[in-house]
């Protein structure tokens, strides 16, 4: 559906959603990480240089429904303290304009302001209300004095808004005017549900890239939607890709092991990993090989399993046709992909490389599937990789 058809179905939707965000009663603050479950995430990054009294509206869109939502901020890579005097939480109606009468601020034991250390993340209090499943919550902070690095998350594939000054209390978009393709400070977004979290640790496959902007097509989005009309525990997803990323090296973003803790295992609510990563390993032809892949994969295992989480492995898919392969990387991802399929070490396997491989070239990945770059899958791909997700594996029935 395009065009002014879509648009008034989205109207009458997030009018029909607007019920979350009215007025209601305050209620005392909450100390310390969230009871719920984590509805949305995005892994934190150093993404450049803070700029002081700037404001950011950025919009994300939840997976699990929920009471009583809260944010969590992070100035991980910060090396001073970052001070928000101004944070609200709408629901979108279109561009950075926001459904009349949802925007409201959010509080930090029961401030309206918060300074978050160095390194440290900060959550809000619950603000009363119900928010839906699928929905585009928008969240506006504005910074006063920021400087140093900026923690972030560079690849959002999601317009999102920023301006200078503090224009979060406005519902319009007259004052948003410059349009930006990353989330800033934000990390996570958490409700109260019945519910458990799958978290996916992953690369810029995961990140969504060659999906398109704006239409929530990365896999974990499609996933997502699964999980909405299935009978799983699990309902919440957290996308904890990052473009570039790898399993045992610092680079684009920590690596999977030194972010594991903060991105993934302190989410409320996260019953299972899943881990899908290696790739950027070995298409940088560093010497990593397979065994040095087996070995992260394996403290990270055993990490998530004494945080009590299953951990759900997903081989290498194909990229033959990409600028790095070549046969030793082949031979390496082949090693991995059997160790993932056959060790018996995780909780449950999901065959990537199965779904997106072609008949005629084992080594590549299927035309109908590919981006373009025979490496990161396009929408169509995306979807067959969350199609191939056992939805039963996710509420980790054994642990």
């Amino acid at each position: 559906m395009t065009g002014r058809p879509a648009r008034t179905v989205r109207l009458l939707v997030v009018t029909l959603m607007a019920a979350f965000l009215q007025a209601a009663p305050a209620r005392a603050a909450v100390q310390g990480p969230p009871d719920g479950v984590v509805t949305w995430g995005a892994s934190a990054d150093r993404i450049g240089e803070a700029v002081a009294d700037r404001g950011y509206r950025m919009v994300v869109h939840t997976s699990v429904g929920g009471r009583d939502p809260r944010i969590r901020l992070s100035n991980a890579f910060g090396d001073r303290p970052v001070t928000f005097d101004s944070v609200y939480a709408g629901l979108q109606k279109e561009g950075p304009e926001l459904v009349h009468r949802t925007n409201r601020r959010l509080t930090f034991d029961g401030s309206t302001s918060v300074t978050v250390p160095p390194g440290a993340t900060a959550y809000s209090d619950p603000l009363p209300g119900r928010l839906p499943a699928g929905s585009d919550l928008v969240v506006s902070v504005h910074t006063p004095d920021a400087a140093g690095p900026l923690t972030g998350h560079w690849m959002a594939m999601q317009t999102s808004y920023a301006t200078q000054g503090d224009h979060t209390a406005e519902e319009g978009g007259a004052h948003w005017t410059e349009t930006v393709g990353s989330w800033f400070y934000l990390d996570a977004v958490s409700v109260r549900a019945d519910a458990g979290a799958v978290a996916a640790l992953g690369d810029s496959i995961t990140d969504g890239w060659q999906s398109t902007t704006d239409v929530n097509r990365r896999w974990p989005d499609y996933l997502a939607r699964r999980l909405q009309k299935s009978q799983n525990v699990v309902k919440g997803v957290a996308n904890e890709g990052i473009s570039g990323n790898k399993v045992l090296a610092d680079g684009a973003g920590q690596s999977a092991l030194n972010r594991l803790d903060r991105d993934v295992l302190s989410q409320p609510g996260v019953r299972t990993v899943f881990l899908f990563e290696g790739v950027n390993d070995i298409k940088a032809h560093t010497g990593v090989t397979a065994q040095d892949l087996i070995d992260g994969y394996r403290e990270i295992l055993d990490r998530a399993h004494a945080a009590g989480t299953c951990v759900v492995g997903a081989t290498i898919a194909p990229f033959k046709g990409w600028s790095e392969w070549d046969p030793a990387a082949e031979a390496v991802r082949q090693e991995v992909n059997a160790f993932i399929r056959d060790s018996g070490e995780f909780d449950a396997v999901t065959d990537f490389d199965r779904i997106l491989r072609s008949p005629y070239d084992r080594e590549r990945m299927l035309p109908a599937l590919d981006g373009g770059d025979h490496i990161h899958p396009n929408d169509k791909g995306m979807q067959a990789m969350a199609d191939a997700v056992d939805l039963r594996s996710l509420d980790c029935p054994d642990r």
